[in-house]
């Protein structure tokens, strides 16, 4: 014997179980349909109506502009690259930045085309421009529409709004400029306002723009603002600067102009150096043009009056030493000077060293005092740009002023002895110059007078061609200096961030899906009431016998009035399965019972005992619910005799029951609703008559009170061959359940089945059997024949399908969530 496969049983299972799942909530289909749709109609018109915002990005490289020295004093930069990316960010970010970008460019005005849907800002495609005098005071942030009438006039209006435009209240326009016809080029002036409209684009003739002021202090917040800086990775010195913008063309030339500007900034700021040397040189050569022609002017006219064209031979040495002596001393004057002018910066502790000269300039070879001194100014630099976007208080201005105390001390200490030593040069060089002068007393007079004067115009001469050379120089170092920092790449195009349309459309879809799905899987976890069969095989331990589909009719006695019905179908096949049950008996006794009230056990007992009927059976249906007699009220006979009158001892057997106006079928009414309906159901003339009964019909059929109500009925199942426990799709709760399951597990009870009632068109299938019944009972889709037998015929079917109401969302929430 093979062994049986467990594990294919169980993956046979799991694929039942998914199956199941996917049509238990597939058939909801048409609410997934009208929810996504609705999401996608949404969607596309928040789309239509929502203005796009692109993202621009362009990037930057940022070069190492730190000194050796720098990095020496400050011990945290020995190891690092001395590049500090946090405050090029911040400089990039900060108003001023924003304020010099906006100088080259014409944000002030804004234009947009007029149109209902929404705001469409032309820009650079605008054709008019518009001047504005910000000197005066202007009224900003209101639209005002511009009508071009012609080539040479054009009319101011006040804007309207939108049909879609949700913005508050604006602030009033400039009342004084509207419904007036102006000239292009004309300079419109009122309290409020002051501007001029140009015409860019003279074929846009009635054309209507509408345009509005934007205060630049607002502007330069605002995209100060809107600017991201991030480092492109951690190991490199790239910043890319990101913007969000709605024109892609306004972002790029934002970024662009931004970046220019840092570019600009940083090369104006390492000029600044050059620009006060030359500022200097430039001061002390007019100082040395005027000395240098008044002796120039003296010497020709000494030569002129003593008719003196040139000195001694004898003497020229000694003049050409002195001239060489007379040119270092002026050149150590100019250096003790220029040590004065730094050991006073020193003394004052300032933190603007932006005003000192280079050594090197100048022409003071010491490399030290070059380095510290460039240290000082490159610290100053940084620390005046940081100052541009935080306060004096931040950690990085702390970190510069920490590291420009240390150059400041070491550049005191240096330029004291090197005061001291020009100091000692100087004496020596006047000792010199005082032996070289006793040696000029022994001349003639006028050869003495005549070198004088020529020492002293050789001694400007020299010291006015030195400055010219170190002009020349500071303006060849500012011609070549170029910034540290360079774009490396400008801003093009812009990518589509808001909306985000096909993660919107994505979305919508889902949120259709997902909200009906939810609210049914919702609706079901806090339903508690029997779904389908599946749902009842699970909470129901009694076996079923049949099923009966959902009745339309107008009618209680659908086996009798609409025999070809499939709820009429469905109650034969109930007949034939009772056939079998209880074969021994003569008269088969079968109990009808639910768990409350509402289930349909009198619909069943009374169409069963029709079937049986129908079927040759002589049959009788008792009303055994003298609490809420029904069974009568079908016949339509009064409930004045009955049952409960029978129990009680006021009529005898035979005067209860009564033929109906079918043959075969007999019906006892409940009677007068008696005080104590338990008590009588367990009198012995109860056993009487079920005898009386036995002996006259072939078929009994006991509709009973709910058994989960009342408690007769327990003791009314031991003494029926067939015990029909009803339970109604989607009314039935699980709960009511548990007395039933309990009695059958304990044994309390025998010959119980259940009968699934009120069964629904479900739409899905679960193990091969098709659970739905509603107007037609189906055994196969394709079989022509039944539908002719059991109703009407497949034409008929399809021409009422064809003639089926307009979708009415109101009836199909009701039938869907089974609101009645």
């Amino acid at each position: 014997m093979e062994k049986l496969d467990l594990s294919q049983l169980d993956n046979e299972e799991k694929a039942l179980e998914i199956r199941y799942v996917v049509a238990k909530y597939i058939r909801y289909w048409p609410w997934y349909v009208l929810f996504i749709t609705v999401f996608l109609t949404a969607t596309y018109m928040f789309h239509r109506y929502t203005v796009d915002e692109y993202e621009v990005t362009g990037s930057i490289v940022i070069k190492n502009s730190s000194t050796p020295e720098s990095r020496i004093l400050d011990r945290s930069n020995i190891f690092n690259a001395g590049i500090n990316l946090e405050n090029d960010i911040l400089r990039l970010r900060s108003k001023n930045m924003a304020r010099e970008a906006l100088s080259k460019l014409h944000f002030d005005v804004e234009y947009f085309a007029k149109t209902n849907i929404k705001d469409i800002e032309l820009y650079d495609r605008s054709p008019i421009r518009i001047q504005v005098d910000w000197d005066h005071l202007q009224v900003t942030d209101t639209p005002v529409e511009l009508e071009v009438l012609s080539e040479k006039n054009f009319k101011l209006l006040p804007a309207e709004k939108g049909l879609m435009d949700f913005n508050e209240a604006q602030a009033a326009g400039d009342e004084s400029v509207y419904n007036k016809t102006y000239t292009f080029g004309e300079e419109i002036e009122t309290a409020r306002s002051k501007f001029t409209v140009l015409l860019v684009n003279p074929s846009k003739v009635g054309d209507v723009i509408i345009f509005r002021l934007i205060n630049p202090t607002v502007l330069e917040d605002r995209l100060a603002k809107s600017v991201q800086v991030t480092m492109e990775n951690e190991f490199s010195s790239v910043l890319r600067l990101t913007t969000t913008t709605k024109v892609v063309e306004k972002g790029r030339d934002y970024i662009n102009a931004l970046m220019q500007s840092y570019i600009q900034y940083d090369l104006d700021e390492k000029n600044k150096i050059q620009e006060n040397t030359i500022n200097f040189i430039e001061e002390q050569l007019g100082f040395l043009e005027d000395s240098l022609k008044e002796k120039e002017r003296e010497l020709q006219q000494f030569k002129v009056d003593n008719k003196l064209l040139d000195v001694s031979v004898e003497f020229s040495n000694i003049l050409s030493k002195m001239n060489t002596l007379d040119e270092r001393n002026a050149e150590l004057d100019f250096q003790l000077q220029y040590f004065e002018e730094i050991r006073q910066y020193m003394e004052r502790k300032s933190k603007d060293y932006s005003d000192v000269i280079a050594p090197s300039v100048i022409g003071v070879p010491d490399p030290l005092l070059n380095g510290l001194i460039q240290t000082l100014v490159t610290l100053s630099q940084d620390r005046r740009k940081l100052l541009a976007s935080v306060n004096e208080n931040h950690p990085e201005v702390i970190k510069i002023d920490v590291q420009m105390e240390k150059v400041q001390d070491a550049l005191f200490e240096n330029v004291v002895n090197l005061i001291d030593n020009t100091k000692k040069q100087k004496q020596g060089i006047l000792s010199e110059i005082r032996v070289y002068d006793a040696e000029f007393a022994t001349l003639p007079e006028s050869e003495s007078k005549y070198t004088s004067i020529f020492r002293e115009f050789k001694l400007r001469e020299s010291l006015f061609t030195y400055l010219l050379e170190k002009r020349a120089e500071a303006g060849i170092a500012r011609a070549a200096n170029v910034s540290d920092n360079a774009i490396l790449d400008l801003a093009k195009r812009g990518t589509l961030v808001f909306p985000k349309k096909t993660q919107n459309y994505g979305l919508a879809i889902a949120l259709g899906f997902l909200l009906p799905f939810g609210f049914i899987v919702i609706r079901d976890m806090f339903d508690d009431s029997i779904k389908d069969q599946r749902d009842l095989k699970k909470h129901f331990m009694i076996p079923q016998l049949g099923i009966i589909g959902y009745s339309t009719k107008d009618t209680n006695k659908v086996v009798l009035e609409h025999p070809k019905s499939a709820v009429a179908e469905s109650f034969r096949s109930l007949r034939s399965a009772i056939t079998y049950l209880a074969s021994g008996k003569n008269t088969k006794k079968i109990l009808v019972t639910s768990s409350v009230s509402g289930e349909g056990k009198t619909f069943t007992s009374l169409n069963l005992a029709s079937a049986m009927a129908l079927g040759s059976k002589k049959t009788v249906v008792v009303g055994a619910d003298l609490r809420r007699p029904k069974l009568g009220a079908y016949f339509d006979h009064s409930d004045k005799i009955g049952l409960s009158t029978y129990l009680i001892g006021k009529v005898s057997a035979e005067e209860i029951v009564f033929p109906s106006q079918h043959e075969n079928l007999f019906f006892v009414p409940s009677g007068v609703i008696p005080p104590n309906p338990a008590e009588l159901l367990q009198t012995p003339r109860l056993l009487e008559f079920l005898k009386y009964l036995e002996e006259r019909f072939d078929i009994i059929v006991f509709d009973t009170p709910p058994m989960g109500l009342v408690s007769e009925t327990i003791d009314l199942m031991r003494l029926f061959d067939i015990n029909l426990y009803v339970v109604r799709q989607n009314y039935t709760v699980k709960d009511h359940l548990v007395m039933i399951n309990d009695l059958f597990n304990n044994k309390q009870v025998k010959n119980v089945y259940g009968v699934f009632n009120g069964i629904i068109n479900s739409g899905y299938h679960y193990e091969g059997y098709n659970y739905g019944y509603g107007n037609t009972y189906l055994y196969s889709q394709n079989n022509k024949y039944m539908y002719n037998y059991y109703g009407d015929d497949l034409e008929t079917k399809k021409k009422k399908i064809r003639k089926t109401k307009p979708f009415d969302p109101i009836a199909v929430i009701k039938k869907a969530f089974r609101i009645r």
